[in-house]
């Protein structure tokens, strides 16, 4: 077996988890996910299954668009609804909408975010969220990120029990973005501590919610035998970057995995290149990194016909 699965990951499961089930459903140990979904979390979870967790780290690359809601009036330990609260200031006048709009319009283009403490970044060899669970402190790396898109969807609404604002959101972003943080800086930006206190990932790379299917559709597939047709191939991951089709003696070489001359290709390709023969992509070649004169292999994907 071998694709690309958009899964709809359920909330209360890790990423993780559903890698787990998927083994069992799937009869395969060869699966791997596309980047971490915290467990509040539901959307779409791209699952790479056989020769496509050799394209992992390419869809991990790959943007993601997200709905979501944002309330002001109190910050919590995990940034989103299920931590302790931290610090709170009641909100007793709701913000005007033009105050929000060009709140959230200050964070287009490339910004710097200091992931929270409940992540799986690591520091010093050890991930954040153990850190965090150890009540430990540690300096966070600041990391630029790119949102394409952060826009109000919903009216403001008061909580008077609560005194908070709630409204809803979209945001495109680019790799590595935590809406989180993202959530809590623009709180920061109104004046007030905040969180994110919903949020559903809706695309990630090119696969959207109409493309996937949730653990109990894969499960019912799986007994069907006709899970894989709705495996998308992996050339699905390696959508933006440029590809090349080779002939058969050029096939000849890339299967063994050549270093091949700098000038084997029009010097306008833009690397790294992926090279497709009989329409599948078969290896991703890169500038040699000392020998400038070359082309090296970077990921033999498939060696065969």
């Amino acid at each position: 077996m071998e694709g690309i699965l958009p899964l709809w990951k359920e909330r209360g499961m890790t990423s993780h988890d559903c890698v787990f089930k998927l083994r069992k459903i799937l009869k395969t140990k060869k699966i791997g996910h596309t980047g971490t979904l915290d467990p509040d979390v539901d959307g779409v979870l791209p699952i790479c299954i056989g020769k496509a967790t050799k394209v992992v780290e390419y869809m991990m690359e790959t943007g993601k668009a997200y709905v979501g809601e944002v309330t002001i009036g109190y910050s919590t330990t995990t940034e989103d609804s299920s931590g302790e609260v931290v610090d709170s200031k009641p909100v007793t006048v709701i913000p005007s909408v033009e105050e929000i709009d060009q709140a959230m319009e200050d964070f287009s283009g490339d910004i710097v975010q200091i992931p929270p403490m409940y992540s799986a970044i690591k520091v010093n060899g050890r991930k954040l969220y153990e850190y965090a669970r150890a009540g430990q402190e540690v300096e966070r790396p600041k990391r630029t990120v790119s949102i394409h898109k952060f826009k109000r969807t919903s009216e403001p609404i008061l909580n008077e029990e609560t005194q908070t604002v709630s409204w809803r959101f979209e945001v495109d972003c680019g790799k590595g973005t935590y809406v989180r943080t993202l959530a809590v800086d623009l709180g920061e930006k109104l004046g007030y501590p905040a969180h994110m206190s919903d949020l559903t990932r809706v695309k990630s790379g090119t696969f959207t919610v109409k493309d996937c299917l949730t653990l109990e559709q894969v499960a019912a597939l799986m007994a069907e035998e006709t899970i894989e047709e709705r495996l998308f191939p992996l050339e699905y991951a390696l959508d933006e970057m440029e590809k090349i089709d080779i002939n058969e003696d050029l096939w000849d070489k890339v299967k063994n995995g050549a270093v091949l001359p700098i000038d084997t290709f029009q010097q306008s390709i833009t690397y790294p290149l992926v090279l497709m023969y009989e329409g599948r992509a078969r290896s991703i070649y890169d500038v040699h990194p000392t020998k400038g004169h070359l082309l090296k292999p970077i990921k033999v994907l498939r060696t065969s016909a």
